[in-house]
């Protein structure tokens, strides 16, 4: 019984209490008295907040706001394909990847092959727990005005947000950008396409036909079959 308390991790002792005061007039302007606890936990000594004591309170709210962000931390110098960075609270990433060959995987209802096929450029913006992809017609010159069109993948909805059905989705507070934005790229294809969400097709004509014509050939994506989102990147940046 005496060793109990270590299995409960680290204690914590109180050590200020702050009251605070605000006028009531227009100007609500605010005053913050500060007590320090004793012994028996009762505050005792009121006093003005000290620049003393709210840069440590400062400091502690940021320390604990940053864990909410820390994956967001490079391992070096930033990505080359990464295009947006947002590091405060929720924060998020945008990041671009050029037409390439991916292995996709398809649910067999679909009719469709599991292979590799070529796919387009494509726009990602993920936070921690969600993600959204857009595809772009061109990637020779990426800026705020480039225009987005809809991802051409099932599972996707109109404005952009996958979904990842039963795929767990674990990104470590620990990890950094680079192995955040690759969980995340890692954690898409991996995932198998099944259907369309809410009846959205984002592409023009029959996207299963399209994706029979494509898997496991050499043929480039037909950029031509895309649909404008009618947004720009700028629209992504909140």
């Amino acid at each position: 019984m005496k060793n109990l308390t270590n299995a409960f991790g680290s204690l914590y002792y109180p050590q200020k209490a702050l009251l605070i005061y605000q006028q009531e007039n227009s100007d609500k302007q605010m005053y913050i008295e500060s007590y320090d606890i004793d012994p028996q936990g009762r505050p005792i000594n009121a006093h003005p907040l000290s620049v003393t004591e709210g840069t440590a309170l400062a400091k502690a709210l940021h320390t604990k706001d940053s864990k909410h962000t820390a994956f967001l931390k490079p391992a070096g110098l930033l990505p080359k394909n990464l295009l947006y960075l947002q590091t405060e609270r929720n924060g998020y990433a945008i990041w671009h990847t050029p037409k390439q060959n991916r292995k996709l995987l398809f649910k067999t209802g679909l009719g469709i092959d599991s292979g590799y096929a070529n796919i387009p450029a494509l726009i990602w913006k993920a936070t921690k727990d969600g993600l959204a992809i857009y595809a772009l017609t061109d990637d020779k010159a990426i800026d705020l005005d480039t225009e987005l069109y809809h991802a051409p993948f099932f599972n996707t909805y109109h404005d952009g947000r996958v979904c990842m059905g039963n795929v767990a989705i674990f990104i470590s507070k620990n990890c950094s950008l680079e192995e955040f934005t690759a969980q995340w790229e890692q954690a898409f294809f991996n995932s198998y396409f099944s259907h369309m969400m809410q009846g959205h097709n984002p592409v023009k004509g029959n996207m299963v036909q399209l994706w029979q014509s494509l898997v496991c050939t050499k043929k480039q994506f037909p950029v031509k079959t895309l649909i404008t989102t009618k947004k720009t990147i700028q629209h992504l940046i909140r």
